[in-house]
């Protein structure tokens, strides 16, 4: 299981980091993703951390802004989001699956509950 937390509301520029914790076995050998979802429009992949700790980026406007990391001794994979922009206004959602990241979360088969990110000012 996956749970997902550290959302709220920032102001534009500013910074949020997102914790998934994964429950289970095998963290180590597992790729988790980021998703996220706004209001109305597509759900859509943000970037993903595979089990070689390569970092690959789905969405352009977040290169530079945001990056994740992972402490394998708490099973947690964070989210760091610098420089917020209003439309990264969303519920973003982890997923997790073994080894190779992949931009479709159907391809994950654990996902967290999502939270909720809000920017504005």
């Amino acid at each position: 299981q996956l749970q997902a937390s550290g959302g709220g509301l920032a102001q534009p520029g500013g910074s949020l980091r997102l914790s998934c914790a994964v429950s289970g076995r095998a963290f180590s050998n597992r790729a988790i993703g980021w998703f996220r979802q706004a209001p109305g429009k597509e759900r859509e992949a943000v970037l993903c951390l595979d089990d070689g700790s390569n970092l690959i980026y789905y969405e352009e406007s977040v290169k530079g802004r945001f990056t994740m990391s992972r402490d394998d001794a708490k099973n947690t994979v964070y989210l760091q989001m610098n420089g917020l922009k209003p439309e990264d206004t969303a519920v973003y959602y982890c997923a997790a699956r073994s080894f190779r990241c992949s931009a479709y979360m159907t391809a994950f088969n654990s996902r967290g509950q999502g939270t909720q990110v809000t920017v504005s000012s």
